[in-house]
């Protein structure tokens, strides 16, 4: 018999279809795995690659032309410090980059202003290590066909 496999996912909005590059500030660190997704370099330099989904703004936040990429370079900084690719000292540097780049983006200044101050107060569960697990494969036995 052969087998063909499956993941259930997270309710993704988003997927990159192009590879974007961005340099974070965070130096001295590297993905520590050959990733699919994205990779981080010494020198800061995090390249999120096509394919890779994500689910926008967070809580009651209205995704928008100004935090669109901001949530993209977040969730990828948060998703490595929950894989332990990078230590928990570094979500402060996440949370100030995604002000600096909603800034960066035409983001209102009072709103880019308690967007960083809702991830710095209510952020931290979603950047603890090892709270989310990726989904295991779903593997079924399929009858050949002769």
């Amino acid at each position: 018999m052969a087998e063909w496999c499956y993941r259930e996912l997270e309710s993704y909005k988003y997927q990159v279809t192009t590879d974007y590059g961005i340099n974070v500030g965070i130096e001295g660190y590297t993905t520590s795995r050959n990733d699919d997704y994205y990779t981080l370099d010494t020198l800061g330099n995090l390249t999120i690659k096509a394919g890779y989904a994500w689910d926008g703004a967070s809580g009651p936040a209205i995704d928008t032309d100004t935090n669109m990429r901001g949530s993209l370079v977040h969730d990828v900084l948060y998703q490595m410090i929950r894989e332990r690719e990078l230590p928990e000292a570094c979500r402060a540097a996440a949370d100030d980059l995604l002000k600096q780049v909603c800034l960066e983006d035409g983001m209102n200044p009072f709103r880019a202003w308690y967007f960083h101050k809702a991830v710095r107060l209510f952020g931290g569960g979603s950047a603890k290590p090892g709270t989310r697990h990726p989904p295991q494969p779903i593997c079924l036995k399929v009858p050949l066909k002769e």
